[in-house]
């Protein structure tokens, strides 16, 4: 806008016209133009001190403050049409002059239209300056730019990610490398930078990575489970940021790119063999980082920290966070889950559902509906190894895990002496007394179908073929009735002299 004052002004100061263009930076005839007019309206210096910029121009240049004929552009509806790929402004002015046409209003020109685009789109990308309290959030991200370690077999470069966490009021720094972005280097990302603050800020930001958000959402961010038990251990909350809103989380975007200079870009000539050489030399240059003097304003990131910050932080909980992974698994027919190639049961009453499995580094925890079903102690060593306990069995399973020598030998004793001597025959001619089971248990289950009294006879009369008898003998004397004839066999004489009609040996001798 043409500064309708100062060229009034100098001319009241008798300054020549050339001059005053120089001085307002417009043309000579501009200049001309507002002394001609100031003369018709009889404005002269120095002015009412009320009287705006605005008003001079309505006065000087009325017509051009009249409401335009031509039709104005949606700068919104651009707007959203221009976050489309290949949309161009070019393209959506020789739309709107068509719109124009169709409903015979008149167009603006090209540049008029990118113009008042120009304008809308300023506006809309105002930002605003947040205040952050000291202590109130962590930001933390993963950075672009990679570092890497040099197998000394091979002298191939590892790439190894770096983690970043910045504190967003003093801008206090923690960095570390991972050789990977898996849930288990994330969370212990965190609970390594919260000991290297020596506490804990009320509020963590997240990106919207898997490892930390399972379900990105405007109002309803689903949370990763391992990310949020860590959290509530911590006692801080955890809030993502938008997705695609780096915004969010300036503190920790701007330090991964000074990371990326000061300590990544800074090392980029060094060669480091192992994981913890490699983060050695990033704390070392950290430490130089945090104590970097600010440009713009003094101090530093560690003496603000330090001052203002630290004793605001929440305290650290009496023990780090156990590292957790959570899983879901399936209870299979034997009323196991496998776990990383172990298998642990649970209730067989769970046969068929899914069920969460919490992961820590000496327990394995199982969870059905957010209750804790069962426990076991982590496994280690030789894949396909079970852990089994027999609480989780159904009863006729139960029964089969107490059968053993003893046990068996036990129940022979209340059948009788000839049984419990064909018991320990079978589980004796065994290499394994294992291999017997099956034998004993078939053969004192005989006593249920054929009577104690008729099994005890029956292991008697094997007894009496061979030391060694087998179940399969047993139970060929109960089903032939071979038991039955060793008891007429045993029976005592009887006495013949009651009858009459028997004759005895004088008979036979008389005759003889």
């Amino acid at each position: 806008m043409t500064n309708y004052r100062e060229i009034l002004r100098l001319y009241g100061q008798g300054i020549s016209q050339r001059s005053i263009a120089v001085s307002c930076e417009c043309s000579r005839n501009t200049v001309a133009s507002v002394l001609k007019r100031s003369q018709e309206l009889n404005l002269v210096w120095p002015l009412n001190p009320d009287r705006t910029d605005g008003e001079l121009h309505k006065l000087f240049y009325p017509e051009s403050t009249l409401p335009s004929n031509r039709k104005r552009p949606d700068c919104e509806y651009i707007h959203k049409e221009m976050a489309k790929s290949g949309v161009t402004l070019s393209l959506l002015w020789d739309e709107y002059c068509e719109s124009c046409r169709l409903s015979n209003e008149i167009p603006l020109m090209y540049s008029q239209f990118c113009y008042h685009y120009q304008q809308y789109a300023a506006k809309t990308r105002a930002t605003m300056h947040i205040g952050r309290k000291p202590g109130e959030q962590m930001e933390v991200d993963w950075a672009g730019q990679t570092a890497s370690i040099v197998d000394s077999e091979t002298g191939e470069n590892i790439e190894m990610y770096v983690f970043v966490a910045a504190l967003s009021y003093s801008q206090y720094a923690y960095v570390e490398a991972f050789p990977n972005q898996n849930q288990e280097s994330w969370l212990t990302a965190h609970i390594n930078a919260y000991k290297y603050f020596g506490g804990v800020t009320r509020v963590l930001v997240p990106d919207n990575l898997k490892t930390g958000v399972e379900r990105p959402s405007w109002y309803t961010p689903v949370i990763n489970k391992s990310y949020h038990e860590m959290a509530e251990h911590y006692g801080t909350a955890v809030i993502p940021a938008r997705v695609r809103k780096p915004k969010d989380k300036p503190s920790v975007e701007g330090t991964v790119g000074i990371i990326s200079t000061w300590i990544l870009a800074a090392l980029r000539r060094q060669r480091f063999f192992s994981l913890p050489e490699l983060n050695l030399a990033i704390r070392e240059k950290l430490e130089v980082f945090n104590k970097k003097p600010f440009q713009r304003k003094p101090g530093s990131r560690l003496s603000i920290f330090r001052e203002e910050e630290k004793s605001l932080l929440l305290p650290l909980p009496n023990a780090p966070y156990e590292l957790a992974v959570w899983k879901v698994a399936t209870v299979q027919f034997n009323y196991h889950i496998a776990i990383e190639k172990m298998f642990y049961s649970t209730p067989y009453s769970y046969i068929k559902h899914k069920v969460d499995v919490r992961i820590t580094r000496n327990v394995i925890e199982v969870f059905y509906n957010n209750h804790r079903i069962c426990s076991h102690p982590r496994l280690y060593g030789r894949p396909g190894q079970y852990s089994t306990m027999e609480e989780h069995m159904p009863e006729d399973h139960k029964k089969y895990t107490a059968w053993n020598g003893e046990r068996f030998i036990s129940w022979a004793l209340n059948i009788g002496k000839h049984t419990t001597v064909v018991v320990k025959a079978i589980l004796s001619s065994h290499r394994i007394e294992q291999q017997g089971y099956k034998s004993c248990m078939g053969l004192l289950k005989l006593a249920d179908k054929y009577s104690v009294s008729r099994l005890e006879i029956a292991c008697a009369r094997a007894l009496s073929y061979t030391p060694k008898p087998n179940y399969k003998s047993i139970q060929t004397i109960l089903q032939t009735g071979q038991d039955k004839i060793i008891e007429e066999e045993t029976a005592p004489p009887k006495d013949s002299s009651g009858f009459g009609i028997t004759r005895g040996a004088d008979y036979y001798r008389r005759n003889s």
